[in-house]
């Protein structure tokens, strides 16, 4: 199958910095759509950011301006870079990727085992 490594997260104080990476491998032909989402207690997960194969991005509202995502095809690996945080970042974030196999052609979902964001007032 297909697995997605995070690595990135941990204990940061507000108005700090991280940057989370994600790499997917396996069986991999293509990968069309990679991005994040994050969870908190008590909420609903949520978009983050996604990034498709073409470059087009899109975020979700809570993290635009300071939240920047990126990828390298190359490499399958997804990057967000996360500046100016704030306690209410404070979540488990997602990696996740839409895959193609080779001679299969409907995309499949993968998901990470998340990372730990904290964010410290």
């Amino acid at each position: 199958q297909v697995q997605l490594v995070e690595s990135g997260g941990g204990l940061v104080q507000a108005g700090g910095s991280l940057r989370l990476s994600c790499a997917a491998s396996g069986s991999i032909f293509s990968i069309e759509v990679m991005g994040w989402y994050r969870q908190a207690p008590g909420k609903q997960r949520e978009l983050v950011a996604a990034v498709a194969s073409a470059g087009s991005t899109n975020y979700g509202d809570a993290v635009k301006g300071r939240f920047t995502i990126s990828r390298d095809n190359s490499k399958n690996t997804v990057y967000l870079q996360m500046n100016s945080l704030k306690p209410e970042d404070t979540a488990v974030y997602y990696c996740n990727a839409e895959i193609r196999k080779r001679f299969y052609p409907i995309p499949i979902e993968y998901w990470g085992q998340g990372t730990q964001v904290t964010v410290s007032s």
